[in-house]
């Protein structure tokens, strides 16, 4: 199976020179995606919205690339406030409470545009059973 580059179409793929995930065999690679909504350009203010925001995006790309997010092994959570975590994990269990991959939640200074609250990355292996 060839190496395939999924695109959500951000501005922010093509000036950096990066896919929004790299399928490759039976694994995704979806890189940091932030609670922007592709479609408008718009960003919410609360990192509720924008975790939701990420998940859409990330599912879309994993679709595209013939997985599901019960696919997802690994996450990788960047908060800017660690006052938002209780808030972002009440939505990683929505979203992933059954899946249940190894995750990692760290707090960072800061993302690239101060709007973004929440990066969220994961990788996926496509489940042979």
């Amino acid at each position: 199976m060839p190496r395939q580059l999924v695109s959500t179409g951000s501005p922010f793929e093509k000036a950096a020179g990066y896919s929004r995930a790299v399928i490759d065999g039976n694994m995704a690679f979806v890189s940091g995606t932030t609670g922007y909504d592709y479609k408008t350009m718009t960003m919410p203010d609360d990192v509720t919205s924008q975790a939701r925001n990420c998940f859409k995006t990330i599912e879309a790309a994993l679709r595209e690339g013939g997985f599901t997010m019960h696919d997802i092994v690994r996450a990788t959570y960047y908060i800017t406030d660690d006052k938002d975590a209780d808030a972002l994990f009440a939505v990683c269990g929505e979203v992933l409470g059954q899946i249940r991959p190894a995750a990692t939640l760290l707090v960072v200074a800061g993302l690239y545009r101060p709007e973004m609250k929440v990066e969220i990355e994961v990788t996926a292996r496509q489940r042979t059973d």
